[in-house]
């Protein structure tokens, strides 16, 4: 492949999020699951976002919805992620056809599991991933078909959800597979499951400790949710290592800041 095309390939191909995780840099993320037009992807940049994260498992947005946030974001400059309802090979092809460049892949529990699914979402001979022409990260352009899917498994990001006990304890073996680029604890399952309460910082702290040893023991990332509400406890994760901040939701920006917005005019109306 001509050195000029190798270029073309490295830059349409180059994940934003993986440069800046790898640089030890926190990303800030948010979740879409209402938003079903393309605007979301540019108000996400003018907020400061990193990366946002369709959320297929807590919403009723369709795939198609999903390419068309993920084609915005990415023009805009935001990585889109996707995450799946569950890790179904099927789906995970059709998201990464649609645009994400990306996956967030709730209840793998184990190692197998987790391997069953990065081979899904790769071209061989690293996975099993099946090669449809005119893919939306390469501007549809054409590439030598071993050349672009190795380059487009490079620039793949995958994150398991970490969000139940058993999860937790296979930490170890979840940040072991290959592929596996960042264990994405879900404090708010994770902490109902095991009980904890609104002060139970400890507790929370004390499972991220366990994910961030087994995740530097194999040198991947950590990732928060769920937490959005608690900065406090969410700096103390950042300076134990945490690199990836989910900080809420547009369903829960929207209604926080109309809520706001209607306080006021009633404070302005009744000082009148």
């Amino acid at each position: 492949m001509m050195a000029g095309m190798t270029q073309d390939l490295d830059r349409l191909t180059r994940n934003p999020l993986k440069a800046l995780l790898a640089a030890g840099g926190v990303a800030v993320s948010m979740s879409v699951r209402i938003m079903r037009s393309h605007e979301i992807g540019r108000i996400a940049a003018a907020a400061g976002f990193d990366t946002l994260y369709v959320d297929l498992e807590h919403s009723v947005l369709s795939l198609e919805t999903a390419a068309l946030v993920c084609h915005a974001a990415r023009e805009a400059g935001v990585v889109p992620l996707v995450r799946l309802p569950a890790a179904d090979a099927a789906l995970i092809g059709r998201v990464l056809d649609g645009g994400a460049m990306g996956l967030i892949l709730p209840h793998l529990e184990d190692a197998a599991s987790a391997r069953r699914a990065v081979a899904a979402a790769c071209y061989p001979p690293r996975g099993r991933r099946s090669m449809g022409a005119g893919q939306p990260l390469l501007h549809y352009r054409a590439f030598p078909a071993g050349q672009a899917c190795a380059a487009l498994n490079r620039s793949l990001f995958v994150a398991v959800m970490v969000e139940s006990a058993a999860g937790l304890a296979q930490a170890e073996a979840l940040a072991g597979v290959d592929g596996v680029d960042m264990l994405f604890v879900g404090a708010g399952d994770l902490g109902a499951e095991l009980g904890w309460g609104p002060e139970d910082d400890e507790a929370v702290a004390a499972a991220f400790a366990q994910a961030l040893a087994a995740a530097r023991r194999h040198g991947k990332t950590v990732g928060a949710g769920g937490l959005a509400q608690r900065p406090a406890l969410m700096r103390r994760l950042v300076g134990m290592g945490v690199r990836f901040l989910s900080t809420g939701t547009d369903l829960a920006f929207l209604a926080a800041g109309a809520a706001q917005q209607a306080r006021m005019a009633r404070e302005t109306a009744g000082a009148v």
